[in-house]
């Protein structure tokens, strides 16, 4: 067995005995038939010693008489002992001195399967434990973005009934405009999700028959068949986009009979947009730890906002689509990522806040250090509901 790949004429080229993978060093007469590595006596045991398999181990010459080495392709009657790795095809003696080969790297037939073999161990491992479980976590998120959607959608439609049962007929036609842009847009976004579902199905499906096959060649003794093995880990490596929705919401507005659909209400925009995976080969040992999430190399700017200060002070988030905002003035304003304003609410001392944040419920809270307050906004009214003073007695 050769000890490295031969760049030299195989005939006059030096060979030398197998050495122990582990130790590296000690000459290998074992071999274990379900790692595919050479074991020296001395490291026979340890290798035992590991019982998340269950090893084989034979004597390298009975192992190697039990590998089936392949007739030449263009020689019938002779066996091949080389493969060409320019070709990528095993050759006989007949084959190199046909000159047909002269100058191409050649290895020893067994050499290459075992080359081959090592490749197939490792993509079986990346493959099955790092893009596999990718896919279907990607997969299995889709079936919670149709429920939110749905489950979004029914929010939409009940919020939307009990405006109405207040209005009455005046803004039935107001309704139905409003449910039918909630169904549009839900229509619009299930079959993204149905095609994307159905892709990354498929390439699951596919996944798992690249694996039975993967398995069956690294388990077969067969080395024509093994050296047929061509690698698709790099197509699998391109997993799939994820896919990020920004679930549209309904906000209710004080009744104006005058502003009867400026009043009523408004549904923000259906938005979605696919983020790419990332995705590098893992280090080594990576395989006992959970995979990585990599994040972005620079930040990306969603939406930038003009607030009209001269001076910002503060910002805190009321969902994952408004945002509330404080200056150098008395007034603390409600936006929407399309910058519009959608609510505003002055200070009870009229002075500018200290500091705002927003409750679990909803509602505004911010601080005066003016009447040493704390105060809590509700956004159905520009009057703040309550206050409470520092030391915590109630302020009336």
């Amino acid at each position: 067995m050769y000890k490295g790949s031969l760049t030299m004429d195989p005939w006059n080229s030096a060979q030398d005995v197998v050495r122990c993978t582990l130790c590296r060093d000690s000459v290998a007469p074992m071999y274990c038939e379900v790692c595919h590595i050479h074991l020296c006596k001395d490291c026979v045991e340890k290798h035992f010693s590991d019982s998340s398999k269950v090893h084989n181990v034979v004597p390298l010459k009975q192992y190697l008489t039990t590998l089936n080495n392949p007739k030449c392709r263009k020689h019938p009657t002779k066996q091949c002992e080389l493969h060409c790795e320019q070709c990528d095809i095993p050759i006989c003696a007949k084959c190199i001195s046909s000159g047909k080969h002269l100058g191409h790297k050649q290895v020893d037939i067994f050499q290459s399967f075992e080359n081959k073999t090592e490749i197939l161990q490792k993509d079986l491992q990346e493959l099955e434990k790092f893009i596999y479980p990718k896919y279907k976590e990607t997969a299995s998120n889709i079936p919670v973005q149709k429920a939110d959607l749905s489950k979004n959608s029914r929010k939409l439609t009940t919020a939307i009934d009990k405006q109405g049962e207040v209005w009455h007929r005046e803004i039935d036609t107001i309704i139905t405009n409003l449910k039918s842009n909630v169904e549009e847009m839900e229509s619009k976004h299930l079959p993204i999700l149905n095609k994307q579902e159905n892709e990354i199905t498929h390439t699951i499906s596919e996944i798992t028959q690249t694996l039975a096959e993967m398995k069956k060649y690294l388990n077969s003794k067969d080395v024509c068949l093994v050296s047929e093995y061509k690698s698709r880990i790099a197509e699998f490596r391109r997993l799939p986009p994820k896919l990020k929705v920004s679930l549209p919401n309904f906000r209710p507005q004080k009744i104006h009979t005058d502003q009867l659909i400026k009043q009523f209400g408004f549904l923000s925009a259906l938005s979605f947009t696919t983020e790419e995976q990332d995705y590098s080969m893992p280090p080594q040992g990576a395989e006992s730890s959970p995979p990585d999430r990599s994040l972005m190399d620079e930040p990306r700017v969603i939406t930038a906002i003009d607030t009209e200060y001269v001076y910002l002070y503060n910002v805190t988030c009321l969902n994952d689509t408004e945002i509330w905002t404080h200056g150098e003035d008395n007034m603390m304003k409600l936006y929407n990522l399309q910058g519009e304003l959608v609510e505003s609410i002055q200070t009870k001392s009229g002075k500018y806040p200290y500091d705002i944040a927003v409750t679990r419920s909803g509602d505004l809270v911010y601080t005066d250090y003016i009447d040493r307050t704390v105060n809590i906004g509700h956004l159905i009214s520009t009057n703040l509901l309550s206050s409470m003073t520092a030391s915590g007695d109630a302020a009336k």
